[in-house]
């Protein structure tokens, strides 16, 4: 199975650029109602993904949750806890599976390191389902 055909586009998913600030990566959290969010540099490439956790304990050690400051504080500075793994757009089914156990949500790159999109859980979780009832459906086929 491809990746591909999982894969929720970039121009579909919400994302921070590397040169934004503390405050709008905050603020573009908000906006999008996600509690991670992946993060690109400006040609594209994928740095990682940030939390609403890492902002929260980013604001309380270093600014003392002190918002205003954070409108000149470079979004780079997040200290991010979890290191969510990108896949190749040609992984492989097992690969993704195996990626997506540990997080909510899979980014994707290609061969450059350029973000492409995502694949949520959900979608994975979908199609291991919809197999899982096609494969018994047929055993009571092949049983009756």
């Amino acid at each position: 199975m491809n990746v591909l055909f999982f894969l929720t586009p970039k121009s579909e998913v919400a994302y921070l650029m590397d040169d934004w600030t503390l405050r709008q990566g905050i603020e573009k959290l908000e906006h999008s109602g996600y509690t991670a969010i992946p993060m690109i540099d400006r040609q594209g490439r994928y740095i990682g993904v940030v939390t609403e956790g890492d902002f929260l304990w980013t604001l309380k050690k270093r600014y003392d949750m002190n918002l205003k400051e954070a409108e000149n504080v470079s979004i780079l500075t997040v200290e991010r806890r979890t290191d969510f793994k990108p896949v190749s757009i040609d992984a492989s089914m097992e690969d993704l599976i195996q990626t997506a156990m540990n997080q909510n949500f899979v980014p994707v790159i290609d061969d450059k390191k350029i973000f492409i999109g995502i694949v949520t859980r959900k979608d994975i979780i979908r199609f291991c389902y919809d197999t899982y009832v096609k494969n018994k459906t047929e055993e009571r086929k092949d049983g009756a």
